[in-house]
């Protein structure tokens, strides 16, 4: 009896910790999004109705709540790039497409949270979010690095680009600077800048 009581408390405990990570998580990502400035540990407690022991029980630091709030939009997208049955190009714009689409709901939190380090710098040193872009981008751009016929080789500096072309803040600009380029012309736009500069590397 005292071993099944302790076993439906260790699952109690498990659920508890899942669902609050949850709701700090998306309380992050409003206020991210709806009062960056403002976005304060105890404001992303109070909004998820927790406290701030317990937020800060989960995640020791804003830095880490941050990284857990990409990581999680990340592994959206990983999950449906290794669902894919898609190929060669048209595999990576339809990602593309998935990617620009998972922006328009989480775009605004995520140009707040920003990295000082390099992109080579954390994918070298296994940092979970960019090991998570490395996931969701590696089959993709592989198979337009060989439809291309740019060496295989050159795949961590063609991840390195996506990441810079394809940056929230970037196409969030792009698409909302009226006047300019709809959300497929954007697309485009920059899928054919990438093929461009991955031609680029083969050049002498």
């Amino acid at each position: 009896m005292a071993t099944e009581q302790l076993s439906g408390a260790s699952v109690r405990g498990r659920r508890d910790t899942v669902r609050n990570k949850r709701r700090l998580l998306n309380a992050a990502g409003e206020l991210l999004r709806e009062d960056p400035k403002n976005a304060s540990m105890p404001a992303i407690a109070e909004k998820a109705q927790l406290s701030v022991a317990t937020a800060y029980r989960y995640f020791p630091t804003l830095e880490e709540l941050h990284s857990a709030y990409l990581h999680s939009v990340l592994v959206n997208l990983r999950d449906y790039t290794l669902a894919s049955p898609l190929h060669g190009t048209s595999l990576f714009e339809d990602v593309i497409a998935r990617w620009v689409k998972l922006l328009e709901t989480y775009g605004p939190a995520m140009i707040q949270v920003r990295s000082k380090e390099g992109f080579l710098t954390r994918l070298h040193a296994n940092d979970e979010v960019i090991g998570t872009v490395h996931d969701a981008w590696e089959r993709p751009i592989r198979e337009v690095l060989r439809e291309l016929g740019v060496p295989e080789e050159r795949f961590d500096f063609a991840l390195m680009f996506y990441n810079a072309m394809f940056d929230p803040r970037e196409i969030n600009d792009m698409i909302h600077n009226r006047g300019r380029l709809s959300k497929d012309e954007t697309i485009q736009t920059l899928i054919q800048a990438y093929y461009g500069a991955l031609r680029g590397m083969t050049a002498r």
